[in-house]
């Protein structure tokens, strides 16, 4: 069976865009529409696993961050948070009532409390009430169940894995797969964490430079949500650094110091060039790049792609998956939310847009997309 095709008003709106606008591609040439990118795009837009593959298995977790490499994933996701012995281990979020069986440990209960996030009062289990002992009792579950009951099968199955588990997996696998599997390792709420005296930045660089990973050439980006950290490391890193964007807010240490500035503020020209002081890439939300109306159809997009190129910046935005619950409209399939739309078409978009890797809970669609996006051809129909 063909694979389907990127509806035709999206295929003119992209081109129509992408000759307007001057979207690059990431060889630095001018696009106009998937079949003209095809053939003028010589590097390979990265598929980066997503939390591992986290449309088939509960996130962060070994199964998850396996099971991505092997649908062809050339770079890993872990979300990185500490432990109350400082141990850094990859989670979403420091609260896990929602990823893990905490809840169902008796012994845990008093654990059980409210915590200050990023000026969000939340209450749960947090990763900083815990050692890295007491987190290998827990057992890891899907985040989503409502969304991805297949996942539920697999609850119970992982614990919570370490970050250098993580670069150990990684390393393995680009031995049995003979290609090197990179990492991209998020700080996550590093304010929060440094408040608490639990700052992420020590363990990240130690653990790179005990892994020989903290090295021009090396695979491995370092992003985050804040601004200060990566400023930071940059003073300290060897390796590539992205500053991760949100369609609405601020980053929270500009919040916490009192400074007005916005992620807006970030994707001007002039914020751009800012940021390319201290990162070499962004990460946006997608919808920076091709937003949607009220009606969750996409609009034409935005300039945010050209302007981060002509800052010399790569561009990889987040996160693309399946299910017709996070695609527009331009591309569900039938009324179930569940059910899988045309992903497809929309990751074969933002390739024709000119980014250079893309955040993805199912690597499979991702490598297939681009596949055939720079191939200009769809598998035989069977």
């Amino acid at each position: 069976m063909a694979l389907p095709r990127i509806p035709t008003r999206l295929v003119a709106l992209a081109a129509t865009s992408a000759l307007a606008l001057g979207a690059l591609t990431a060889s630095g040439s001018a696009t106009a529409g998937p079949a003209a990118a095809s053939q003028q795009h010589t590097i390979a837009p990265l598929i980066i696993g997503h939390r591992g593959t986290a449309g088939y298995r509960p996130e962060h977790t070994l199964g998850s961050y396996q099971l991505a490499i092997e649908l062809g994933a050339d770079y890993i996701e872990p979300d990185l948070v500490s432990t109350k012995d400082g141990v850094l281990v990859a989670r979403h979020e420091p609260e896990i009532s929602q990823t893990t069986d905490v809840a169902d440990h008796p012994e845990f209960a008093s654990r059980r409390t409210t915590k200050v996030i990023d000026g969000v009062s939340t209450t749960g289990w947090f990763t900083t009430d815990f050692t890295l002992a007491e987190l290998r009792t827990l057992r890891a579950k899907e985040r989503i169940p409502a969304v991805r009951q297949h996942n539920t099968l697999y609850d119970g199955r992982y614990q919570i894995p370490t970050f250098q588990q993580v670069i150990d997996l990684a390393k393995r696998a680009s031995q049995q797969f003979h290609r090197e599997i990179g990492i991209y390792p998020e700080t996550k709420h590093p304010t929060f964490f440094r408040s608490i005296g639990l700052p992420l930045e020590p363990g990240l660089v130690r653990t790179l430079n005990a892994n020989g990973l903290n090295r021009p050439g090396a695979k491995v980006f370092v992003q985050s949500f804040e601004v200060g950290n990566l400023i930071a490391l940059h003073r300290q890193l060897r390796v590539p650094e992205v500053q991760l964007l949100s369609a609405t807010g601020a980053p929270y240490d500009f919040v916490a110091a009192g400074d007005p500035r916005t992620y807006a503020d970030l994707i001007t020209p002039l914020g751009l060039r800012g940021v390319a002081r201290y990162a070499a890439g962004i990460g946006p939300d997608k919808n920076m790049i091709v937003p949607r109306d009220a009606t969750n159809h996409l609009l034409a997009p935005t300039t945010l792609v050209r302007d981060a190129h002509r800052a010399g910046l790569v561009v990889h935005p987040y996160t693309f998956r399946n299910e017709n619950t996070f695609q527009p409209a331009d591309f569900q399939r039938g009324t179930d939310p569940t059910g899988y739309g045309n992903a497809f078409a929309e990751d074969e978009l933002f390739f024709s847009l000119g980014v250079d890797g893309i955040f993805t809970d199912n690597s499979d669609t991702a490598v297939e997309a681009r596949r055939e996006f720079l191939t200009g051809a769809q598998q035989p129909a069977a």
